[in-house]
This record gives structure tokens, sequence and C-alpha cells, in this order.
């Protein structure tokens, strides 16, 4: 008797066997192909961030008709498969490579896998396994530094960042450098050569938008010479209002419809709102506080019928207690409906080419 090697499913016995490994699903007799792996596990152990693991999984067919794998799907796209053998022939070994890029993983355990389908019936699926640690010499948590500020702000919050060493040797780092000077950075030491504290903030004025830039730092690793830290800095308006204009559906309209706006406010001071007008007659409008001081929520009913002259310029208006917003203006249009072209009827030719004739109107 020939032993086939350990697979997933147990030990595999040559054709003499007269009963099944214990757990194994499959018959004893080869009934069309069959598929038996060395392993379904690879253990790579500890690898630096950033390198690439490569593993070639190894099957056999020890069924009586030709195996076909017809695919293999990794679960993740950090995790691919290679050039795997399409088709085995009884008695014959076959392989699966799979590659998993660790670049964007660090001071973790990872489980990465891939499903392999073929033709054996027994086992139609197979789901191999990558396994191991990916060992980051350096991490830094947070690994970007977001900053959600108020425009025309004079002051603003800061973001700090950890910054711990799992290296044997103490670490030194250099005094970060920004990339752009709308952001400063300070280096705080917590444990000498282990931990340390990244403190960004971005400087003013800053107006509404995003800024971004990067804070280096050098190490006296080798294995990571510098820290890149990505800054990123998001100013939104002290008030903001959204939608910033309210759209109506086409007029008349067949039924009251209902609409609302929501006001927040980002300043220290509470936010009262107050007055709130629309230059509309049978149009109601009420303000209601969610967070008071913070947020609001304007609600608003328009009629049935109700159709805006299109010459006209309605807006709602509320006062505020912030001297920088102290009205607001929300512009009101309704769509206009596009217009029926009677060039086209039952009784007419096409009026373009290609236009079919007796056409209708559209209901």
């Amino acid at each position: 008797m020939v032993l086939m090697g350990w697979s997933h499913r147990g030990l595999a016995a040559g054709p003499d066997a007269t009963a099944a490994a214990p757990g194994s699903t499959a018959s004893t007799a080869a009934e069309g192909p069959q598929i038996r792996f060395d392993s379904v596990t690879y253990e790579f152990g500890r690898v630096l961030v950033g390198e690439v693991v490569h593993h070639d999984f190894f099957f056999t067919n020890t069924g009586d008709a030709v195996l076909e794998i017809s695919g293999v799907y990794p679960k993740c796209g950090c995790t691919i498969a290679g050039a795997w053998s399409r088709q085995v022939e009884p008695g014959q070994v076959g392989t699966i490579p799979l590659q998993f890029n660790t670049a964007h993983f660090g001071g973790m355990t990872v489980t990465k896998e891939a499903v392999v389908m073929c033709t054996d019936k027994h086992e139609p699926t197979v789901t191999l396994q990558l396994k191991g640690t990916i060992w980051k010499p350096i991490e830094v948590n947070p690994q970007m530094a977001f900053l959600n500020l108020v425009a025309d702000a004079p002051t603003n919050a800061p973001t700090t960042l950890h910054i711990v060493s799992s290296l044997d040797e103490p670490l030194t780092l250099s005094a970060p450098v920004s990339s752009n000077p709308s952001f400063t950075a300070e280096l705080k030491t917590l444990k000498p050569g282990k931990e340390f504290e990244l403190v960004v903030q971005a400087l003013p004025p800053l107006h509404q938008g995003s800024v971004q830039g990067t804070i280096t730092l050098k190490t006296s690793s080798t294995n990571a010479p510098t820290i890149e830290v990505n800054a990123l800095a998001v100013v939104q308006p002290e008030v903001m209002v959204a939608p910033p204009q309210i759209s109506l559906p086409p007029g008349p309209l067949t039924a009251p419809f209902p609409c609302s706006i929501s006001i927040r406010s980002l300043a220290a001071a509470p936010l009262m709102i107050s007055d709130p007008s629309l230059n509309l007659t049978n149009v109601t409008v009420q303000v209601r506080p969610v967070q008071e001081g913070k947020y609001y929520v304007v609600m608003m009913t328009f009629p049935a019928g109700f159709q805006l002259v299109q010459t006209s310029q309605v807006e709602l208006t509320l006062k505020t207690s912030n001297p920088r917003f102290a009205v607001i203006r929300v512009p009101i249009r309704q769509v206009t409906r596009p217009p029926v072209n009677l060039t086209k009827g039952p009784n007419r030719g096409p009026s373009t080419p290609g236009a079919t004739a007796g056409a209708t109107l559209p209901k």
C-alpha cells in the first residue's frame, strides 16, 4: 500500500484500502476526479511589512478521471493567484500559486483565503489559507493626521499621532518637516527610544475647502529610514445650510409638497434662529431645534396647485444670532416642464429624418 500524503481530508490511502480515513467525505473507490492537497494552510511566520508572500499549494488527482480546476478566487484584493494547473491527469500533481502583498498591513496576525473550484464531485470547492504576522518596526497610529476645522477661526485644535517602535535598539527621530506651510508639527518623547507623540496643527487663516500636506521624520532604523504622515485639513464654514437651494417639482403641484433644510453651527457660541420669512402666501414654515444652539431643521409645506411665476424671485430668509451670518437666504426654484413638440401628431408626417410617421404625443 502506498501512502499519498496528508491532506485536508485526512490520510489518503491506496487502492487496497477498505475504509475511508476519519473525517473523509469521499468514497474510497476512485469515482471520477478527486483532489487531495498536501496542505490547505501555509503559515509564513513573521514578515516585514511591504514584503510579498509567495507559496505554491500542491495537490494530487487521486481519482480515475481528469481533474479540472475551473477557478481560483482570492477573497481580498491584496491576494492574487498565479497560473495554476488547469487539468491534471489521474495520479498526477498540480500546483496553485498564491501571492499576498503585505504593504497595507502591519503589527497584526492575518489570514488570507482563496477558494478553489474544481470538478471533484465530492468536494467541488476547497479553501486555501495564508496565515502569519505582519511586522512593522515602527507603528504610527492613526496613520493620517486629519483635522476638521472651521473657516477663518482664530485658533483650532491639533491632532495627535502616536509613534511606537518595536525595534530591539533605541529609536531616534529627527524634527518633523512639513511639505505645506499651512501645517506645523511637534515631536514629543513619551518613552525614550520607544514611544513618541506627533502633534499636528493647521495654521490660520484657513478658508473653506481642504488643505493637504506631508509630515516627514527621519529615523535611525535601516528597516524604516523615514516616516511619512499625510495631513488633511477639511475646512468647513461656521454655519452650514443644506441644501443651499430648494427645488420644487414642476407645477402646478398635484398634492401638498413637504420639504426641509438643515442648519448646523460649528461656532463655539450657541446659534439662535428667528423670524423665518417666505415671500409667498399659503406656505407654512416651521423651525425645529434638533440640538438647541447647534442644529436646526426648517420645515416647509407647499400646497396643492402651487406654481411659481418664473419671473419672480422667491427665497426663504432667517435671522441668526451669529454676526457673520446675520441673515440666511435660501433661494426657491421650481422645475419647468419641457415644452411639448406639436409638430408631430397622428396625422402628420415625420418632422425630422428618421422619425416614425404617426407617432403620438406623450400623455
